[in-house]
């Protein structure tokens, strides 16, 4: 019975520091980045396909690249298109930025959790399997910045980015542009981070979603 009474406050213990944890994650994710003396930021962006990298190009173009670097790409294995689309990018900064070299940006893949048409059932494994690619991945990079618009790939890698939060691993902030083409409705990507509050900021473009989702934040037309 001892035994038994020991076992349960532990649980009470750890049940309870993490629930605070949480709350105090959830409480600061709400804050900007602090204006701090560090110059760079480790950036990670998360490429869709189709318009969504279209529209992801388009918001890199007018951030301070010299600040938010170096940079990572990430998109889905079977989606060599974007990658292709942002290395045409990086090249025409290199006459325009002060950062360069092999270092500054790099290019990667990550296996989706679902693949247009799959069914959910079958969903599972792949989404665990992601969720594992996503985690090898955040360890190797470790950005300090999440940039995502829209696509599903980025819901494994913003999951585990809230967890390391959680566990004090390492604090990076998740940043949701959600694609114009929403005008009513959050897709499901954006919908899942604003209702799990895994988004330190979520960005709409429109005024009336921003009234049906009090807690984004409406920017006007970013494209």
């Amino acid at each position: 019975m001892l035994q038994f009474f020991a076992i349960f406050v532990v649980l009470v213990i750890t049940t309870t520091l993490l629930v605070v944890r949480i709350l105090y994650v959830i409480f600061q994710s709400s804050k900007p980045i602090p204006k701090t003396s560090q110059k760079h930021l480790s950036t990670l962006v998360v490429l869709g396909s189709g318009g969504h990298t279209a529209e992801m190009i388009n918001l890199l173009s007018v951030m301070e690249k010299d600040r938010f670097a170096p940079r990572f790409y990430v998109a889905a294995a079977t989606d060599n298109m974007s990658l292709q689309k942002a290395r045409v990018f990086e090249e025409t900064l290199n006459n325009k930025t002060s950062l360069q070299g092999q270092d500054s940006v790099q290019f990667m893949q990550i296996y989706r959790s679902r693949e247009v048409g799959q069914s959910y059932i079958t969903s599972v494994g792949t989404t665990l399997y992601a969720l594992s690619h996503a985690l090898l991945l955040m360890v190797k990079i470790r950005p300090e910045v999440i940039i995502c618009n829209g696509p599903g790939t980025c819901i494994p890698i913003c999951a585990i980015a809230s967890v390391f939060k959680v566990l004090g691993i390492r604090w990076s902030y998740i940043f949701y542009v959600e694609s114009i083409a929403r005008v009513q409705r959050l897709s499901l990507s954006g919908l899942l981070l604003y209702r799990l509050r895994m988004a330190d900021q979520l960005f709409v473009q429109w005024p009336q979603l921003q009234k049906q989702y009090p807690r984004a934040c409406y920017v006007g037309r970013l494209m």
